[in-house]
């Protein structure tokens, strides 16, 4: 584990740290809103304001994190610190600095980190601001420039927080030095007259010397009080409770020109030798300036005030109306003007546009309040450069004023329009860009440099502001820039799959006579083929089957992509599933003159997994090892246990894969080049095969040299139930049991197309007590149910006229018909069709090419269970 260097002004930052006095401080609601802000912001879990001492990292905020502080030298902070620049660290991982570091070997197991040093004065870095995911992610140059800009407001966060202490510790020590300070003396009598008085008392309350003494004290006093001031000293001299003698008191004095003076007044009664109360002594310290200290105290806590909601309300922060009509209001309230308005720059091709946020109602006329309208809803935008608004948002100037009328760029106001005295307009600047401008007319406090330089922070913040919403609204452009390429990538992949279905309805239908016919002449019994016949139907066959095979992988990667494909996942032994496997390839193995072999894993181990897809998967790994075998090669197949998987390899002696090459096998329709030689096939099965293993839990890979063979392993996870046997119908001893059941029956076949009539009539032909009827349209298939019902009907979907659904929809609701079981044989072959018939009520769906064996099984079960017709 690698630690943090220490900065070579590491004395000065920790003095600069420390002068903060904001360590081991109690949590701050303003901090804990910037990193709750970062967190939803940036969509992390953990977020933290960090400030780095001497041997310890102490949260000032953290969100998503329990502890309070840490160890500095695990700290991926204290790197951020040593290189006083931002730090990001898209994956621990893979950083030798980081992986094994105990925070990310443990907890919080950080994988991503994003640390902003905190600058003060003289770039001294006393802390971060940081963002940590559990997961690596990217983090990119605008992200960057989001995270530098909020630091910098935790920067302004915590400059306020040294402004609020020391503006505190000012007040204390005014307040100490005025309570203690006896600056105007007057010395009373018994009586409440005037014994003598100071100098400074005198020039505070405006009198000469002989104007005062001997005359009663209450000549100091405001006339709703003067009379009652002779029974506060009668009150107290008779043993009342006193109010202010011996405890003190502010109250207001009368000036001798009538404005009164806030004074605190101290009494104190001065005792004779006897222990009587001689005289008094009144203390009289003048608060006019401490009052004024506290107006100003006043008005920088609302400054503070409002920069803080205008940083950290984030309801505020997503309501931008509200927000800015809360930032102008406060403006005019800071500077007690009646107008204030405030706008953002847009540029233009010719001057710079003004856009109003935020405005005080000017208007004095319908056709006015129709254009403070407009300026409010952003419809209408200020473009004249040469206006005392122009000025600023044009060329950036500050223009102030105390005599608005006589300023040469004033411009025209129209009749009716409210009288302006002073104005004052301040550019807002993001580096050196001019993004916006506020404005104020008809303040009461005088506009000059200091109101300028005091408004700063409020200035900085709107440049905060305008930023940060620009960047949001690019975000939220960003989204919906994605959301529209969503929707048309789901549009093109429904009209990919419509096409598809459409292309395998049209490519179906001739195989269904191809490979039908094919196999009726091979297995026929009545007329059997010559050797050399067998051969040339077997090729038919074979090649209407490779036909099958490519439109089946276009439509499987189709039906992946769409998300249609379902699994039935069961436990079962994966040697049965091989069994099966090398049993249908065994002639392609023995043709290509290749060695198999085996080595299975004892005790046999189950499997969780879908019976049909895996013997895919092993077909596809298994013919792809034959293919691309070298001559007279070997295949071995090995099973083991690894953990709770189990893994299959299929080891071919092949001329292997180059490195660089074996991340293209699996990219749908990429043969590395084989399409140019003479192995047939689409280019898809691989990725069809681990597209099917990552579905059933397991995993697919490839191991291969050139020249040395390669292997194919997948994994699949171990199940612990027993398997359910897998019970096939072959079709002689389905065609014996239908060609035993007596008595007769009665099967009628819908079907428009010639070819696929003669091929169902060859096939029937072999069922001895089925008697077929074949009829080529809907229409009059109904018509002959009405009137003979059949024991079973057969129905192609496509029909000239009414479809099979409809004829499905009468029949189901004819009560003399729907006893009669209705099979749907279709070329629409993709699992959307098939359940969409199954829900529709067909009570089988069997597609196109016929497979004989599955026919005869469907026919075997439904004429078996039909009742029975005599024979005509």
């Amino acid at each position: 584990m690698q630690a943090a260097d220490f900065p070579e002004n590491e004395h000065q930052r920790l003095a600069a740290l420390h002068a903060l006095q904001v360590l081991d401080t109690p949590a701050d609601e303003a901090f804990d809103r910037i990193t709750q802000f970062v967190c939803d912001l940036f969509d992390v879990p953990i977020a933290l304001i960090s400030l780095v001492d001497t041997k310890r990292l102490w949260f000032k905020s953290q969100q998503g994190l329990s502890a309070s502080e840490m160890c500095r030298d695990i700290s991926l902070c204290a790197h951020a610190i040593a290189l006083n620049d931002m730090l990001v660290v898209e994956n621990t991982l893979d950083d030798p600095r980081f992986a094994d570091n105990l925070l990310v070997t443990g907890t919080p197991h950080v994988r991503f980190y994003a640390g902003q040093p905190l600058q003060l004065a003289d770039g001294l870095s006393v802390g971060t601001l940081c963002l940590i995911d559990r997961q690596p992610r990217s983090f990119s140059q605008h992200d960057r420039g989001i995270l530098k800009s909020i630091a910098g407001q935790v920067e302004e966060l915590l400059r306020q927080h040294q402004i609020r202490r020391a503006l505190a510790q000012t007040t204390r020590r005014y307040e100490a030095l005025f309570n203690e300070s006896a600056t105007g003396i007057v010395r009373i009598d018994r009586s409440g007259h005037v014994l003598s008085i100071n100098p400074f008392a005198l020039t505070m309350l405006g009198y000469q010397q002989h104007e005062v003494v001997g005359n009663n004290v209450a000549m100091f006093t405001p006339e709703t009080i003067s009379a009652h001031h002779d029974s506060f000293l009668a009150n107290f001299l008779a043993g009342s409770e006193p109010k202010v003698i011996g405890r003190g008191r502010e109250v207001e004095a009368l000036h001798k020109d009538g404005h009164l003076i806030p004074v605190h007044l101290a009494v104190n009664a001065i005792h004779n030798e006897q222990g009587n109360v001689a005289e008094f002594l009144g203390i009289l310290t003048n608060l006019t300036e401490v009052y004024n200290a506290t107006q100003q105290i006043n008005k920088e806590q609302s400054l503070l005030k409002v920069l803080h909601q205008g940083i950290t309300d984030y309801q505020a922060l997503m309501s931008v109306e509200q927000l800015w009509t809360f930032l102008m209001e406060a403006l005019r309230d800071l500077t007690d003007s009646d107008y204030a308005l405030i706008g953002e720059v847009l540029p233009t091709d010719t001057t710079n546009a003004l856009k109003i946020h935020a405005i005080t109602d000017l208007s004095w006329s319908d056709d006015s309040r129709h254009l403070m309208e407009r300026l409010r809803s952003g419809d209408m935008t200020l473009t004249n450069p040469n206006s005392l608004l122009g000025r600023v948002f044009a060329h950036g100037d500050v223009i102030m004023t105390d005599d608005v009328y006589r300023h040469t760029k004033r411009g025209g106001f129209p009749p009716g329009h409210p009288r302006l005295g002073n104005y004052l307009g301040v550019p807002i600047f993001s580096g050196d860009n001019l993004i916006g401008m506020f404005a104020i007319a008809n303040s009461k406090q005088p506009l000059n440099q200091a109101l300028l330089d005091w408004l700063q922070p409020f200035t900085d913040t709107c440049a905060l502001l305008i930023n940060l919403y620009r960047q949001m609204a690019e975000r939220e452009q960003v989204t919906c820039d994605l959301a529209t390429a969503r929707d048309q990538a789901e549009q093109a992949n429904k009209a990919k799959s419509e096409f598809l279905s459409s292309m395998s309805h049209e490519l179906r239908t001739p195989l269904n006579a191809i490979i039908g016919f094919a196999q009726l002449l091979a297995k026929g019994r009545r007329d059997p083929l010559s050797e050399k016949q067998q051969r040339q139907v077997g090729q038919i066959e074979k090649s209407g089957q490779h036909l099958l095979s490519l439109i089946n992988e276009v439509l499987d990667l189709a039906k992946i992509e769409a998300g249609y494909i379902t699994l039935s996942l069961e436990p079962m032994l994966i040697e049965n599933v091989l069994d099966d496997a090398c049993t249908t390839l065994e002639a392609n193995i023995d043709a290509a003159n290749i060695t198999l072999t085996r080595h299975s894993v004892s005790p046999a181990c189950m499997v969780l997994a879908d019976y049909t897809r895996v013997k895919q998967v092993l077909l596809n790994l298994l013919s792809n090892a034959i293919k691309y075998n070298r001559a007279n090669g070997t295949i071995h197949v090995n099973i083991e246990p690894v953990g709770s998987e189990l893994k299959v390899s299929v080891i071919d002696s092949g001329h292997g894969i180059a490195p660089e090459r074996q991340h293209e096998l699996f990219e749908p329709f990429n043969r590395l080049d084989a399409e140019y030689g003479g192995i047939e096939g689409t280019g898809i099965g691989l990725a069809i095969t681990r597209e099917l293993v990552e579905r059933m839990k397991g995993s697919l890979g490839v191991d291969s040299q050139p020249d040395k063979g390669s292997t194919f392993w997948f994994t699949l996870p171990i199940a612990e139930e027993q398997p359910s046997e897998h019970e096939q119908t072959s079709l002689s001893s389905a065609m014996d049991t239908a060609s035993n059941a007596q008595p007769f029956f009665t099967l009628l076949y819908i079907e428009d197309n010639p070819a696929n009539q003669r091929l169902m009539e060859d096939i029937i032909d072999d069922f001895h007590s089925i008697k077929l009827q074949v009829v080529a349209s809907a229409e009059l298939g109904l018509d002959i149910m009405r009137h003979s019902p059949p024991n079973l009907v057969l129905m192609d979907i496509h029909l000239p006229g009414m479809n099979g659904f409809q004829a499905l929809d009468i029949i189901q609701n004819d009560s003399a018909l729907k006893h009669i079981n209705v099979i749907a044989l279709s070329a629409n072959a993709m699992e959307r069709d098939l359940q969409h018939g199954l829900a529709a009520g067909f009570a089988d769906y069997l597609t196109k090419p016929i497979d004989i064996d599955k026919l005869t099984a469907s026919l075997n079960r439904f004429i078996t269970t039909a009742p029975p017709r005599a024979q005509p």
